[in-house]
């Protein structure tokens, strides 16, 4: 074979790769992807916002000491309902008894003194105006110098009577003083409720309460009437939650019954985060939502852990698409350069080029087109849709992986679903 005869075989098996190659390229160009097919339909929504947190009553009192010493009476146990001023415990009251008894004494020796002061006092003034009527009618018996000494004595006694009126009062603050500190030793029930928390044994000694407040604390009485979840919502969730929002209670402690709730308080600064826990900026912000149970189970204790779904809008019979559903791409790239309001908090500046949301629309040729759409709130699984969709038009709903590789014009083929063969099979 001469050198002319292999060029024309080498060129006819090249030309015959390039044209399969390029068959292959169209093949594939025109490959339909699958996707899931459902139409635009109105549907009721539910908006809501979950988050856990734990029981706790409305109304707790934290019990602690004012006074130090041993405890040598305790009455009353965890548990047990107790009233507004019944007795709980004793603390040693020796300490505070020798303190009233010496102030006591104080007041009484002040008293004494001041008794003392004043007849001095009462002496003083009748010696001065005894000699001031003699010097007045006998100017020579009496100088002005011995009547001058007299006044200075009347007015020095005077000072001292005063003093001593003083420390009486003095002495009187004392005595008020150490009974308080007496009756400080006998702690009473600051209110109605539940003892939920016993800290102390009878033989402890308890310590006051400016010291070390966890230590401190003696017993807690609770409200049990009233009981609240304390949940924490994140920033961005916390902005949709208003007072009065209905909510359903999830309590581990009873799985299979959820109890009716409404919020009642939404704090507003936020959970303050601990020291160990760091204090970097990208820490999310949570901010404590109190839900009142309306109609809590008599066997709640406080700390059961429970879930809260807070319910923030309800929708009914509202155009609706499935959350998968909603994409974003580049403004720049959509056909028409229309524009959708996104939804959820945005930057405050934008970086790059900015994105819309939107679907893929299937048209009769089966080729999709992006159109963006202005959605409101998000239920469970879909989105309500403010503008850009009318009933009954056909987008792609999945996978996620299908709509995130989507593009203009590109073709689609439905994929068998099970709804779909039910449908068929039911027509």
């Amino acid at each position: 074979m001469n050198k002319t005869a292999k060029y024309a075989i080498g060129g006819v098996v090249l030309a015959s790769v390039v044209g399969l190659a390029v068959v292959a390229a169209n093949k594939n160009k025109t490959k339909a992807t699958e996707v899931r097919v459902e139409a635009v339909e109105a549907r009721d929504l539910v908006a809501s916002v979950t988050a856990s947190g734990q029981i706790q009553p409305r109304t707790k009192v934290d019990v602690s000491a004012d006074v130090t010493g041993k405890i040598v009476r305790l009455v009353v146990q965890e548990g047990q309902m107790v009233t507004k001023g019944q007795l709980l415990l004793q603390i040693d009251p020796e300490q505070a008894t020798a303190a009233m008894q010496r102030a006591e004494a104080t007041l009484a020796s002040a008293r004494a003194q001041a008794a003392q002061a004043r007849a001095n006092l009462i002496q003083a003034q009748r010696n001065y105006e005894r000699s001031a009527a003699i010097q007045k009618q006998t100017p020579n018996l009496i100088s002005e110098e011995q009547l001058e000494q007299l006044r200075t004595q009347m007015d020095v006694n005077k000072a001292l009577a005063e003093a001593a009126n003083y420390s009486v009062e003095q002495a009187v603050a004392s005595v008020r003083d150490a009974r308080q500190a007496l009756s400080r030793t006998t702690i009473t029930a600051p209110m109605s409720g539940k003892i939920t928390r016993l800290n102390v044994e009878e033989g402890e000694t308890a310590i006051m309460g400016t010291l070390n407040k966890d230590a401190a604390t003696l017993l807690t009485i609770s409200d049990m009437s009233v009981l609240e979840t304390k949940v924490k919502v994140d920033e961005t969730d916390v902005a949709r939650i208003s007072v009065g929002d209905s909510a359903l209670i999830q309590i581990d402690a009873f799985p299979d019954t959820a109890f009716v709730g409404k919020v009642v308080e939404i704090s507003n600064s936020s959970v303050t985060k601990s020291a160990t826990a760091g204090a970097t900026g990208d820490q999310a912000i949570d901010y404590e939502v109190r839900v009142q149970l309306v109609n809590p189970p008599t066997d709640t204790r406080p700390d059961f852990s429970a879930t809260a779904k807070i319910v923030t809008a309800k929708r009914t019979k509202a155009l609706s698409i499935p959350i998968i559903a909603l994409t974003v791409r580049e403004n720049e790239d959509l056909p028409n350069g229309d524009s959708a309001v996104t939804v959820g908090r945005q930057p405050t500046k934008e970086v790059g080029k900015r994105d819309v949301e939107g679907v893929f629309i299937v048209g009769t040729d089966n080729t999709v087109t992006f159109r963006p759409v202005k959605v409101g709130i998000a239920g469970e699984r879909h989105f309500e849709v403010l503008a850009g969709l009318k009933p009954g038009e056909r987008i792609v709903a999945g996978t996620y992986q299908a709509i995130r590789e989507l593009k203009d014009g590109a073709l689609v083929k439905e994929a068998v679903t099970e709804k779909k063969v039910a449908a068929e099979k039911k027509s």
